[in-house]
């Protein structure tokens, strides 16, 4: 897995794609637009100076919908989640192009939140500004073969999560809204604005969705090569250091070992590689979306967010405009979804990639690695070493009693032994602690939880000491048919250890897990390869209190427990409540 950042591994992209043909059309995005967008702009910051409601906010986006002619509707919703509950209203227009059905449709959304600093609270006016821009200009053509849907939804993610379910109406019984007014064809593509500063250097792309899902790769390869020709940097997320400027920590600078490399251009150009794949790994292995656009992607539309990276220059409005302009008449190609590009894949950066056959063995070689350690250990714990004198008598031997130089020749000798194995046991032990695991997560999900947490200092490290009590021997005694060796005598036929079958079925499950969750999502397998493979592995074969404590403190309550110790349990709860985008009963929720 260390070695995914290295170049050699990596491919330049490409478009697939023959109908996409991107940066191929001339823009007409003026300056005439780019003022328009002022003027939206200024009426915003209006709109936040005196501190105006959702509903206000979005009674003013449905106005200027109606006065370009568009089909508006305002979406209230209430989201309630084991956080607690969230008001808001989303505004949309759809604009049906007069030359098509309606069969197909692209939405240009923003949120009134920014992304930034994954969705703490700064506003996204300009965001904004541009969606009612665009709307105003692209409607003046007629060139379009999909209609073009415009949404506004409040707060970060929640809104467009209403929104897209009220959509393709699905509903879910802690969401409260209407149906729809106006709706359209299939969605195939989507591009999420995201521009919170006065300006732009750089323009960001975030693509990660959801549970490890990803769009086709020709979307961003598309809109990297029409920025290009427009003259806008691309970069991967928001991190605007390039291989050759890389700023080496201080801690693995001053190594004495590795100084010297890391002055070295090969070694900062891993180091950026690995930034980029560390930061995918955050998102794909906490099952996150990295923006709004992850929303859309669990129901099979391609979206990504173009994050402007603020700045003092020297891009704005009108380069923003023409590489969007560019992108939907590219996406306007379209005769069918994307599918010939790549699915699964890691960017190491925005023009190199790491395919699926690339970075796949390794997540799998640590599952096979694990499975093939768990038959040693079974059959370890299937058979005993023992030693035995086998005595072979002298061919004189009698009855009468003979010197000592003459007495039988006894030979030492190694015997394997059968040993019951103490399977029902070790059953029932996973049983109870992943019974114990299903009540914590109901404990967790359930919505007093994170309003009480002030009252339940230390509630982390007490739920880690749970799985404790299945491997106590009365657990053992009342759970399993076959009763511990500590309250019943010993049988006649010798009995496995009881660690070495837990260990060798635990090593089972892993295995398989890793293996099965390394093709949809690589990043949650590669975690949990680090966080279970390790810990098996350095535990051996002998039952040792310090072992146990290393197994209980990478589990997931111990990890907790720790972060809590360390960080606070106030801000492991906050961290909790940011990771979780969508309500918890929705069947697409990010994991807590």
């Amino acid at each position: 897995m260390v070695l995914i950042p290295f170049q050699d591994l990596s491919r330049g992209t490409w478009v697939d794609e023959n109908a996409l043909q991107p940066a191929q059309v001339t823009t007409y995005w003026s300056w005439d637009d780019v003022h328009a967008a002022d003027n939206y702009l200024a009426q915003i910051e209006d709109l936040y100076a005196r501190n105006a409601t959702n509903i206000e906010k979005a009674g003013y986006i449905e106005e200027q919908f109606i006065s370009l002619g568009l089909n508006t509707g305002v979406q209230p919703y209430k989201l309630t989640s084991s956080v607690g509950s969230t008001l808001g209203a989303n505004a949309y227009g759809v604009y049906p192009v007069p030359r098509a059905s309606g069969a197909e449709a692209i939405v240009i959304s923003a949120s009134w939140v920014s992304r930034t600093d994954e969705g703490a609270g700064t506003p996204n006016m300009r965001g904004v500004a541009t969606v009612l821009a665009l709307a105003r200009y692209l409607k003046k053509y007629s060139l379009w073969a999909k209609d073009l849907i415009f949404v506004v939804n409040d707060g970060h993610v929640d809104g467009m999560h209403a929104w897209l379910n009220a959509y393709h109406g699905i509903e879910q019984p802690n969401l409260q809204t209407k149906p729809l007014k106006h709706v359209s064809g299939v969605i195939w593509t989507a591009l999420c604005i995201d521009y919170p500063g006065h300006s732009f250097s750089h323009l960001g792309i975030f693509y990660e969705g959801l549970n490890g899902r990803l769009p086709n790769q020709d979307l961003m390869n598309s809109v990297v090569r029409i920025a290009g020709t427009t003259g806008v940097p691309t970069i991967l997320y928001d991190n605007i250091e390039s291989s050759a400027s890389y700023t080496v920590p201080n801690w693995l600078a001053n190594l004495p070992l590795l100084g010297k490399w890391t002055k070295h251009w090969m070694f900062k150009n891993y180091l950026f590689r690995a930034s980029n794949v560390k930061r995918h790994v955050q998102y794909e292995g906490l099952n996150r979306g990295s923006g709004v656009h992850g929303l859309f992607h669990k129901f099979r539309i391609d979206a990504i967010t173009l994050f402007g990276v603020p700045s003092m220059g020297p891009h704005g409005f009108h380069s923003l405009g023409q590489v969007i302009e560019s992108s939907l008449r590219t996406m306007n190609n379209l005769l069918e979804r994307l599918h010939a590009s790549f699915f699964f894949y890691i960017l190491t950066s925005v023009t190199t990639f790491v395919n699926f056959g690339g970075y796949l063995a390794s997540a799998i070689l640590v599952s096979v690695s694990m499975i093939f350690g768990g038959l040693r250990l079974w059959v370890i714990a299937g058979w005993q070493r023992t030693m035995v004198v086998r005595v072979i008598p002298d061919e004189n031997d009698t009855k009468e009693e003979v010197p000592k130089k003459e007495w039988p020749t006894a030979i030492p000798m190694t015997v394997w032994r059968r040993r019951d194995r103490p399977v029902i046991q070790v059953l029932a032990i996973m049983l109870v602690t992943h019974v114990i695991g299903y009540l914590v997560f109901l404990l967790v999900t359930a919505p007093f939880f994170f309003r009480k947490t002030p009252a339940l200092s230390g509630l982390f490290t007490r739920l880690a000491m749970l799985p404790f009590l299945a491997l106590h021997p009365f657990t053992r005694q009342y759970l399993t048919a076959c009763p511990s060796h500590s309250y019943y005598p010993k049988k006649s036929a010798p009995q496995a250890p009881l660690h070495l079958i837990l260990k060798a079925f635990n090593l089972y499950i892993s295995s398989i897990v890793i293996s099965i969750t390394s093709v949809l999502n690589f990043s949650l397998a590669a975690g949990l390869a680090v966080l279970l493979g390790l810990p098996l592995t350095f535990t051996g074969t002998t039952a040792q209190p310090l072992r146990y404590l290393l197994v209980l403190a990478v589990s997931p309550m111990g990890i907790l427990s720790v972060a809590s110790h360390v960080f606070g349990e106030q801000e492991v709860v906050r961290v909790l409540t940011r990771t979780c985008i969508c309500p918890l009963p929705s069947k697409d929720c990010s994991s807590v």
